[in-house]
Formats: C-alpha cells, sequence, structure tokens
C-alpha cells in the first residue's frame, strides 16, 4: 500500500537585525499549492543570523507533516552551513569549528537537523535585495516587525 504523496512546500525566509547584536525580527512565506502563510516573530537582543536561522526554523515547524521543502534565503551563513556540510562537519566535532571555536547559534542548528530529520529540506540561495519578490516581501515583513515590536513594547499599538 502506498503512503500519502509528499507535499512539496516553497519556505522564504528573512532575518533583520537594527544593530548586531540588537532587536531583531524575522519574516517567512510558505508558499503550498496556490496558498501562502506568512510567519513573523522578534527578539530584543540577537543577531542577524539568529534571526535567519528562526525564519526557517519557525516555517519547518508549522508544517504538520513531512513535507518536500525547497527553502529559498538570502543568507549564505545558513545556506552555506547546510550545502557545504559545515552543519554535518559541526555536529560530529561535538559543535566545535576547526579553529577550535565554539559554534554559534548551535542550539538553532541543533533544532534545524531536527526538523530536517522529518521534512526533506533543498537549500537555495538568493541574492537579497535584488529580483526575488517573495524574498524582498519577507525582508519587508522582516523590517516592519522590528519595528512593530519595539513600539508594542513602547506601550504604542498598531
Amino acid at each position: 500500500m502506498q503512503g500519502k504523496p509528499i507535499k512539496k512546500v516553497d519556505l522564504y525566509a528573512d532575518g533583520a537585525c537594527s544593530g548586531n547584536p540588537g532587536r531583531g525580527a524575522w519574516g517567512t512565506i510558505l508558499v503550498y499549492n496556490g496558498h501562502e502563510k506568512i510567519l513573523t516573530g522578534s527578539a530584543k537582543e540577537t543577531t542577524n543570523n539568529r534571526m535567519e536561522l528562526m525564519g526557517v526554523i519557525n516555517g519547518l515547524e508549522v508544517l504538520n507533516r513531512p513535507c518536500s521543502v525547497t527553502a529559498y534565503t538570502d543568507s549564505q551563513y545558513v545556506v552555506n552551513a547546510v550545502n557545504q556540510g559545515w552543519l554535518e562537519k559541526w555536529s560530529m566535532s561535538g559543535w566545535v569549528k576547526p579553529d577550535k571555536k565554539p559554534v554559534k547559534n548551535r542550539d538553532l542548528w541543533e533544532y534545524l537537523l531536527e526538523l530536517m530529520g522529518t521534512h526533506s529540506v533543498t537549500f537555495v540561495w538568493v541574492k537579497g535585495h535584488a529580483d526575488n519578490e517573495y524574498n524582498n516581501r519577507c525582508d519587508k515583513i522582516a523590517v516592519n516587525s522590528i519595528k512593530k515590536f519595539a513600539n508594542m513594547e513602547n506601550g504604542e499599538y498598531p
């Protein structure tokens, strides 16, 4: 008996930071069968790389069954870590880089690996602030979320 076919999902993610470290946010758009789901989140004191990872992670997290995902991001940090085998090497070396320094964002990388065990994920780098409509939208979502969440903390609500 054959199982249900695996759903194919496009995931677009971007992160932004006001200061690095500083206030940050991420934006994610999931595209499946002509439908879009937009996600965003924010952190007070973070880095751009953490927000880039959070965009991908949160997109994968909301998928309620194993999917074949193509993840598009302008983060070379994220794409290279997976596609060039850094992530696998870090995991096998006890999360220590070749220069003997600990891998930054280990908690997020470990969680991403867990999610990648559920989903079949292909990572594709796209040039930021260029002609990819979804990446540009994710960037706007992230940048606007930084402002929105900062305003909410100051008691200003939209």
